[in-house]
C-alpha cells in the first residue's frame, strides 16, 4: 500500500507547494487514517479482509482545485499549500455525504440487486486491467530494479517453493517480503555506487533511493490530529467535483469487494453489506477530510491481490496490519524508512497483483453461460468501453486536471472527466445498462440462480457466518438498520 501512498504524496504535495517535510507528514496521515478505516471496515462495514487507502480517483479533482489557486498570490509557499489542504478538506468533508446518504440509505444495495456475474465480470476484471499504467510503465522508468523485481517473484513466489516441501509456505506466504528486500538492498548498492549520478534527473528520482528526502524531513514521532492544516474551507465548484471522485470510489470498492469476497473464500457481498460498507466508506472519507489526507478512501486492489498470492484471508490478519500502519504513521522515521522504497519495485510486484485481481473478475463467467451470444455481447462491449473510454480520457487529461470535457461550468467538468476516467465506472454503467435491458432467454442465462441467494440475508446461510457484526452488536441494532 505504501507505493499508492507516496504516488498520491509525490503527485499532489510538490503540486500544492509543499516541501519534503510536508509530503512527509501528508504520507503520515494517509497511513495513519488507512489504519483507522480499515479497522473500521473490518468490523462495521464490509467485514472482508481489504485494506482501505487512499485513492487516486481523486486526484482529478485535486489537481482542478491546485489548478483554481495557481494565480492567486501568497506570501509563502507554504502558505500556499496550507490553503490549498484546507480547500481539498472542505471538499472531503461535503462531498463525503454523497457516499453516507447513498450507504445508509441503502439506495447503492438496491443498485447492486441489478447486477448479475455478467456484469461482476468487467467490473471486477477492469477495477485490476484499469490500473494498468502503474505497472509496467512505472516499472520501466527504471528497468534495473523493476524487472529483476519482477523477474525474481515470479521465480521465488511460483517455482522456488517447488524445490522443498519446507520451502513451500515459507516463500509462498513471504517471497513477496523477501523479494523487496533483496531488489531494495541492491538499488541502494547501486544508489551508493553512483550508477545514477550522471543519468537525468526523472531516473534518479524512479531508481534512487534516497531521491524523497523523507528520512531526514520526517519526524521521529508525530500523532496526526483533526484540523492540522487549518480550519476548512467549502466552495461549491470544488465540492462538486470531489462528489463525481466519491462515486467513482464507491463504484471501484464496491468492485473490489468482490474480488476479496472470491479470494476469501467468502459468499459474494449481499446487497445489505455493500449498502453498509459504501456509508461507513462515506464515513471514512468526513474522517479524512477532517484529519486532511488530500484524498478519500478506496479498497485497496493490491491488498487484494496479495490474498490472492498468499492464499491467507483470515481477517485478523488485516486488522493486525492495521496496527503496523498506525505504529509507522506516529513514528515517522520508520515510516519515512519503507516509504523511500523506488517505485519501479513497487510497480513490479503490481503487474502480479493487479493481474490476480483481473483473473479474479474473469472467472465470475463460470456462474453464467459463457456460450451464449448476448452474454458476450455484454461482457465484451463493456470490457472494451471501460478501457477505451477511460484512456481517451487518461490521454486528453492535461497535468494540470482539466480533461477533454470543457465546458463553461468546471464543477459540471470535474464530474464527467473524474467519472469517465475510471474504468470500472464505465463498466458498471454500460454492463447494468445492456444486462438489464436486452433481452434473454432463461435467467440461468444470466447466473441469476447462483447470485440472487446472496443478496439478502436469509437468502444463503453463509450469509450471516460471514458478514455478521462482531461480539453481538446485532443484537443491539434494531432489525430495519440491519
Amino acid at each position: 500500500m505504501l507505493g499508492t501512498t507516496v504516488f498520491i504524496a509525490t503527485t499532489l504535495v510538490n503540486a500544492m507547494g509543499g516541501d519534503a517535510g510536508e509530503k512527509a507528514r501528508v504520507i503520515q496521515t494517509l497511513l495513519f487514517m488507512s489504519g483507522i478505516n480499515t479497522l473500521l471496515q473490518s468490523w462495521f462495514g464490509s467485514r472482508l479482509p481489504a485494506v482501505m487507502s487512499g485513492s487516486v480517483a481523486f486526484i482529478l479533482p485535486v489537481l482542478s482545485i491546485i489548478n483554481d489557486y495557481t494565480d492567486m498570490t501568497f506570501s509563502s509557499e507554504h502558505e500556499r499549500f496550507t490553503y490549498t489542504m484546507r480547500t481539498i478538506q472542505g471538499s472531503l468533508i461535503v462531498s463525503s455525504f454523497i457516499n453516507i446518504i447513498l450507504g445508509y440509505s441503502r439506495a447503492w444495495g438496491n443498485l447492486t440487486r441489478l447486477f448479475s456475474p455478467v456484469v461482476i465480470v468487467p467490473v471486477v476484471s477492469l477495477v485490476g486491467l484499469g490500473l494498468f499504467a502503474r505497472g509496467f510503465p512505472q516499472l520501466a522508468n527504471c528497468v534495473q530494479i523493476g524487472l529483476p523485481m519482477l523477474i525474481l517473484l515470479v521465480l521465488t513466489q511460483q517455482y522456488m517453493k517447488r524445490l522443498h516441501h519446507a520451502t513451500h509456505h515459507v516463500l509462498e506466504r513471504f517471497a513477496l517480503l523477501l523479494c523487496v528486500a533483496v531488489v531494495w538492498a541492491f538499488a541502494a548498492i547501486l544508489t551508493v555506487a553512483g550508477a545514477y549520478n550522471n543519468v537525468k534527473r526523472s531516473t534518479q528520482f524512479s531508481c534512487r533511493t534516497d531521491r524523497s528526502y523523507l528520512m531526514s524531513s520526517a519526524p521521529w514521532i508525530r500523532v496526526p490530529y483533526p484540523f492540522q492544516w487549518g480550519t476548512p474551507i467549502f466552495k461549491a465548484s470544488h465540492v462538486f467535483g470531489m462528489m463525481g471522485a466519491a462515486l467513482v470510489s464507491a463504484a471501484e470498492t464496491t468492485g473490489t469487494f468482490y474480488a476479496a469476497s472470491r479470494l476469501s473464500g467468502a459468499t459474494a457481498p449481499p446487497a445489505y453489506v455493500l449498502s453498509r460498507s459504501i456509508g461507513l466508506q462515506g464515513l471514512n472519507m468526513l474522517l479524512d477530510g477532517i484529519f486532511g489526507t488530500v484524498v478519500g478512501t478506496t479498497a485497496s486492489v493490491e491488498n487484494v491481490g496479495l490474498l490472492g498470492l498468499t492464499h491467507i484471508g483470515s481477517r485478523r490478519v488485516i486488522q493486525i496490519s492495521c496496527g503496523f500502519m498506525i505504529f509507522f504513521s506516529i513514528f515517522g522515521k520508520f515510516g519515512a524508512f519503507f516509504a523511500s522504497i523506488p517505485l519501479p519495485i513497487f510497480a513490479a510486484i503490481y503487474c502480479v497483483l493487479f493481474g490476480i485481481v483481473a483473473a479474479v473478475g474473469i472467472s465470475f463467467i463460470q456462474f453464467a453461460n459463457s456460450n451464449s451470444m448476448r452474454n458476450m455481447y455484454v461482457l465484451g462491449l463493456s470490457l472494451f468501453l471501460g478501457i477505451s473510454i477511460s484512456q481517451y480520457f487518461a490521454m486528453n487529461t492535461a497535468p494540470d486536471g482539466h480533461g477533454p470535457t470543457r465546458t463553461n461550468a468546471g464543477w459540471f467538468n470535474d464530474i464527467l472527466n473524474t467519472i469517465f476516467s475510471s474504468a470500472p465506472t464505465v463498466a458498471i454503467i454500460v454492463g447494468t445498462i445492456l444486462d438489464n435491458t436486452l433481452e434473454h432467454k432463461q435467467i440461468a442465462e444470466r447466473g441469476l440462480p447462483w447470485w440472487v441467494p446472496f443478496q439478502s440475508r436469509k437468502g444463503d446461510v453463509r450469509n450471516d457466518e460471514f458478514y455478521h457484526y462482531p461480539l453481538r452488536i446485532s443484537e443491539l441494532i434494531p432489525s430495519r438498520f440491519l
